[in-house]
């Protein structure tokens, strides 16, 4: 395991993508202790809500309000999702919102469809008016992400080439402008990866472009998120999405029961890194605290591991102190 990264960083979207998916509507009040428990923990970077249709998803429709409401400490970054113009806007005119550029693209014309209401190659197409909006607006490049970049559950199996294939020219269209170029995310928006696969995207991913920063967005969905976090480690791979408590999923995607379908789990992967000598600079027991918290908000047990278990640093505390 000599490509271990020295430090992780992940990207805390709990407070998004977890409540994206769930039935029914959650106080405001709650969903703002939550991300004010997160803020305590360490993260550096929290998701907060999305900008995006009401009618789509009205789970997200106080996006603003829940702005206004959250407690923002210092050197954390807030930051929202959005997918079209009237989002982004939206979103800028919030204050407090941590805005960046990032370009979404698809490795399938199916989930493109139901998520986007277009093809990939349409979805590319729309590419360079956000790159001219952004320049116009000054906000930096952050990320390019790929979804259903290992499989999906409306088209089936998605050849790795085309998903890295959607990167190499995100890196190269920006490069061209002369805006620097973003780091590159495969997302498992279905939860289609395995070690060996996530391997593979990553060894073509940096063969194209040695250069780029190579990020995952995994989901948890049929069992192998953790196992597919260590291949990417050990692949000396330090940026993840997460989610707290393991919340998350798309409503699109196309699960029986969609609640299954969460994001890796944060505390969980958290723990795994302390206990191989990788730093995060997250405090595991605040973050199991919040990820408690997420539990009694949702009113149901969720799928996050060591908030149920306890971290192997409280056992062995309790074990010095007998």
């Amino acid at each position: 395991m000599t490509n271990l990264p020295k430090h992780v960083h992940f990207h805390e979207e709990g407070p998004r993508e977890g409540f994206q998916i769930e039935r029914g509507a959650f106080p405001l009040a709650d969903r703002a202790a939550l991300v004010d428990a997160l803020s305590e923990t360490g993260l550096e970077e929290i998701q907060v809500s999305s900008f995006v249709s009401p009618k789509a998803v009205p789970q997200m429709a106080d996006a603003e309000a829940l702005f206004a409401t959250i407690r923002r400490k210092p050197g954390v970054r807030y930051d929202a999702v959005w997918l079209n113009e009237r989002g982004y806007d939206r979103a800028r005119a919030t204050p407090g919102v941590h805005i960046t550029g990032r370009i979404a693209l698809y490795a399938s014309d199916a989930f493109a469809m139901r998520n986007n209401n277009c093809t990939a190659a349409e979805m590319r197409g729309r590419v360079n008016d956000w790159l001219d909006r952004y320049a116009a607006d000054g906000v930096p490049m952050e990320r390019a992400l790929v979804m259903a970049a290992f499989g999906c559950n409306f088209e089936g199996e998605v050849a790795p080439s085309r998903a890295v294939g959607e990167l190499v020219w995100a890196w190269n269209t920006c490069q061209a402008r002369g805006m620097a170029p973003p780091r590159l995310y495969l997302a498992d928006t279905m939860g289609w990866a395995n070690p060996q696969a996530i391997r593979g995207a990553i060894g073509m991913l940096r063969d194209a472009l040695p250069e780029a920063e190579v990020g995952l967005h995994l989901h948890d969905t049929r069992g192998l998120g953790p196992a597919n976090v260590l291949a990417a480690l050990e692949m000396g791979v330090s940026h993840f999405d997460s989610s707290v408590a393991g919340l998350g999923g798309c409503p699109f995607a196309g699960h029986g029961d969609a609640r299954g379908a969460g994001n890796i789990c944060t505390e969980d992967m958290v723990f795994l890194c302390h206990e191989m000598g990788i730093e995060t600079g997250i405090d595991l027991e605040a973050l199991i605290e919040a990820a408690r918290l997420a539990e009694r908000i949702i009113g149901r047990p969720l799928s996050g591991r060591l908030m149920h278990a306890g971290s192997l640093k409280a056992y062995r505390q309790r074990r010095a102190a007998a």
